[in-house]
């Protein structure tokens, strides 16, 4: 808005602060400050928000899984609610379409497992291949066809723990897929399903319905000129 504008930030990225807590401060043309203000307040708060948000995700999954974002986000803004949810303390799960191969329940539509993922694989050689499943016997399908990556989708912990023992069963020592459990994931689920043996756990919730942090910017009187 304003080159001109000296701004300092007094605490950083991914930081827990408190509330009343000066987060940075700046000085400049008065202006320039005031309409250039929402703009800025409207994007820190939203962002900020999935990021409390996120923090608590993580902090809930004291097991050894990883905790995931998805790529249901806000059009146009999936960069920056990515950039909250590092800064939240979770990773990142695929940028686009095009980072990994997923093969949905959708998209095996008259084609099995196996020959969605040997097309796959032969298409697009250097992409990760991962396929979703929500039954057991799908489980033993992809690893077979050696898919890159299994989406466990809704499984009660009981049957995740069980997937997790039949993978590594198959893997026995050797090439094991990555195992992500996503569906009904919320604040009251996520830890028993973090402790079942999963290498990662992923949910919209970081984002969507993330509430908004309170932000404000307040105007000192005595340095108004």
């Amino acid at each position: 808005m304003d080159p001109d504008i000296e701004l300092t930030w007094l605490v950083a990225e991914g930081d827990v602060v408190s509330s009343r807590q000066t987060l940075g401060t700046m000085a400049g043309s008065l202006e320039s400050i005031l309409i250039a203000e929402r703009t800025a307040l409207n994007f820190m708060m939203y962002l900020s928000g999935i990021a409390t948000n996120t923090r608590a995700y993580a902090d809930a999954a004291t097991g050894s899984a990883q905790v995931w974002d998805t790529r249901k986000t806000t059009p146009g803004l999936r960069s920056l609610e990515k950039a909250a949810v590092r800064a939240g303390g979770a990773r990142n799960h695929r940028g686009n379409l095009s980072d990994w191969i997923m093969l949905k329940d959708n998209h095996l539509m008259g084609l099995s497992i196996a020959d969605g993922v040997a097309l796959a694989k032969r298409r697009w050689p250097a992409r990760t291949v991962h396929v979703e499943v929500d039954r057991l016997d799908q489980i033993e399908a992809a690893v077979l066809a050696e898919a890159d990556a299994i989406l466990l989708d809704n499984m009660a912990p009981d049957v995740l723990r069980e997937a997790v023992a039949l993978v590594d069963s198959m893997a026995a020592g050797g090439r094991r897929p990555l195992l992500e459990a996503s569906g009904g994931i919320d604040l009251t689920t996520i830890d028993a399903v973090s402790h079942t043996g999963v290498d990662m756990i992923s949910t919209s919730k970081l984002s969507f319905g993330a509430p908004t942090l309170d932000i404000g910017l307040d105007i000192t009187a005595d340095v108004v000129q």
